[in-house]
């Protein structure tokens, strides 16, 4: 198949065949036209199961990784979210339809205005997008259900584990950036309980105040 006919059914067979299996994530992908959230040059390739970049040297998670992390939280529909990382708002979008609300924070400000331009074309309205230091969470409208952190880290940072209420999951890829295992985490009276490897992955590093130092270059460039 020609690549620019590809649609959001091939995807889905993607994610599919990488053995996601909740119904509810693949519907929320076969109605999330992923075309309207990568930049233009890259629409040939929204349908595939490939990464695009989206400038600032920044990549969109795979489609099929992300379906992985956000499978992993294990949602039905009433969470209150929390994304580290929203890049174009893709994968924002399909956590708006997974849960009740979605609190994301995004370190790019350009980004972040593309991000909230698409989420408003799509008509997804229970997102509140923030621009900051995604390490450090968004503690005034903590504590969240599910936290999915889109960029690795050695560790959870202090602030992100205090924002997860006790019961409730995080997944975040653990490792200095460039080979990480995606963790699934449950927070316990006690603190984070690691519950499994998700798979492995390539990911960009959690830069911030609790994560790698950040340049303002890379802030504002």
């Amino acid at each position: 198949m020609n690549a620019v006919a590809r649609a959001p059914e091939d995807l889905v067979r993607a994610l599919t065949a990488a053995g996601i299996g909740d119904e509810r994530l693949l519907e929320a992908v076969r109605t999330t036209p992923r075309a309207e959230f990568v930049p233009t040059g890259q629409v040939a390739d929204a349908y595939r199961d490939v990464p695009v970049p989206i400038g600032q040297g920044q990549v969109t998670t795979q489609p099929s990784l992300s379906a992985m992390m956000i499978e992993g939280l294990a949602l039905c529909g009433c969470e209150h979210v929390l994304e580290v990382g929203t890049g174009l708002g893709f994968q924002t979008a399909l956590l708006a339809r997974l849960a009740a609300d979605v609190v994301s924070i995004e370190t790019r400000p350009e980004i972040a205005r593309q991000a909230r331009a698409n989420l408003s074309r799509q008509g997804v309205g229970n997102v509140e997008l923030r621009v900051g230091d995604g390490s450090g969470g968004v503690p005034d409208l903590a504590p969240y259900d599910a936290i999915l952190v889109s960029a690795a880290f050695t560790e959870v940072p202090a602030p992100l584990v205090a924002q997860v209420r006790q019961g409730g999951r995080l997944v975040q890829p653990i490792g200095p950036g460039g080979h990480e295992e995606v963790v699934c985490f449950e927070r316990t009276a006690s603190g984070l309980a690691r519950l499994r490897v998700l798979t492995l992955a390539y990911f960009v590093r959690l830069q911030g105040r609790y994560g790698f130092p950040m340049d303002d270059a890379d802030l504002h460039g």
